[in-house]
């Protein structure tokens, strides 16, 4: 079944193009753009969509998702995870190796592979570890993990503490022009920290995490990158020093890429008040001027990217005292109308925020990703822009719920996504339901 798009703002900023207009998919290919189309064949082996007062984007593109399968598998699948992205509008997603085991070899990238060929609602693109078993001593079989179909290293979840390990990673992945990402942060500086060091930490009794944490790791990260010259990608900034740091090592011109997550640009601190585990992340929320150093981060192009950081937990892990409760919170559903937050406050223009979603985030990992070009493929998401919701987790499609943002009230819903040319998601078919 071929479809037809007709009448809806197509916005790709890959091409520059912001325009009313149809949009043809074919043998789920994007064969024609332009006004009046008409499908080649039978209107029946055509399937045309209103796309009126609808945007029509690139699927996007996520660098930073913890699918938990394998070992994990009480707190999202690859079927779950997959859902939940396609919910939000992600079309390519690429899932971090912090499973159990750990994927630090060919045979569990296969298995992920497979999986996501088999059950995923999505395109699923593994990240490989640097370190076996991610304890950051001894360098993975990297060029086998290439091999399997990994398009970047890491040891997310854990810093790689080692500066020499580091530094040979580095080199080890540039032979094969392969992007390192690093979980910046100081293992001693952190000690037992749960939260962001600072007055809210103190008045709350819990151990703080200092923002130096993350920004000697930044900035030793950036001190290797320039010496090795490797690709280097820096996941979830979430401090004032960190987007400095980036923003003067990239004026000299070292090959660093930048993301952050939505968290850091719409919460502080603040949001841990009555000891709430739903938020509570590591790197944790910061202040308020550390939110705003961010946001301008994103506005000039040091953050080049908006990931998730998807991070299930079950509820009875989340349950608990603040300091016996784990990091992290779900973050797929929720990503598209947090960013457009930032072009409602004047951030960011609907062209930058929908770059940092699609086209910015598949360069940094080199996929043909991210942009509604003649011939590419048809991975794409309808946004109904005016759409107001209330985020209920009890609706999620990702098996965990542990998100900060219940009951905010929500503007722009992804009304449908495409992979592939098929549909795989539709909020007609939830109302169905």
């Amino acid at each position: 079944m071929n479809l037809l798009i007709r009448n809806g703002r197509l916005i790709d900023p890959a091409h520059h193009r912001d325009e009313v207009t149809d949009l043809l998919i074919e043998n789920g290919k994007i064969s024609r753009i332009g006004k009046s189309l008409k499908p080649d064949g039978p209107k029946s082996e055509t399937q045309i969509i209103d796309g009126t007062n609808q945007w029509v984007l690139p699927g996007f593109v996520d660098l930073h998702v913890h699918l938990r399968e394998p070992g994990f598998e009480y707190k999202e699948t690859i079927k779950t995870g997959t859902e939940a992205a396609a919910a939000g509008g992600f079309t390519s997603i690429c899932c971090m190796p912090n499973t159990n085991p750990v994927n630090d070899n060919q045979s569990v990238t296969w298995m992920i592979r497979e999986k996501a060929r088999q059950e995923g609602r999505v395109h699923v693109y593994p990240i490989g570890a640097i370190t076996k078993g991610s304890k950051g001593e001894e360098l993975s079989e990297i060029g086998e993990l290439v091999e399997a179909g990994c398009v970047a290293i890491t040891d997310d979840g854990k810093p790689v503490m080692n500066s020499a390990v580091m530094r040979r990673a580095m080199e080890y992945a540039l032979a094969f022009d392969l992007p390192v990402i690093d979980h910046c942060e100081d293992e001693h500086l952190m000690e037992d920290g749960v939260m962001n060091e600072g007055f809210v930490s103190m008045e709350l009794g819990l151990k703080g995490i200092p923002a130096a944490a993350e920004e000697v790791m930044v900035a030793r990260n950036l001190i290797l990158a320039e010496m090795t010259g490797c690709r280097l990608h820096l996941a979830h900034i979430s401090t004032a020093g960190s987007v400095r740091l980036i923003r003067e090592a990239k004026g000299r011109g070292v090959r660093v890429t930048a993301e952050t997550c939505p968290h850091y640009f719409s919460l502080t601190e603040e949001a841990v008040r009555g000891y709430n585990t739903d938020a509570k992340m590591n790197p944790p929320l910061r202040t308020l001027q550390d939110r705003d150093a961010v946001r301008q981060g994103l506005k000039d192009g040091t953050l080049d990217v908006i990931a998730t950081d998807h991070a299930p937990h079950a509820e009875e892990e989340k349950n608990r005292e603040f300091d016996r409760a784990p990091f992290g919170i779900v973050g797929l559903e929720t990503a598209l109308p947090l960013t457009l937050m930032l072009v409602a406050e004047g951030v960011l223009s609907v062209e930058e925020a929908v770059a940092k979603l699609t086209i910015l985030p598949a360069r940094v990992m080199r996929l043909n990703k991210g942009h509604l070009g003649i011939g590419a493929d048809a991975d794409l998401c309808l946004v109904d822009p005016e759409a107001t919701w209330t985020v209920d987790p009890r609706r999620f499609r990702s098996k965990s719920k542990n998100t900060p943002f219940t009951g905010w009230k929500m503007k722009g819903l992804v009304a449908m996504t495409i992979v592939d040319g098929r549909g795989v998601y539709s909020t007609e078919e939830i109302q169905a339901i």
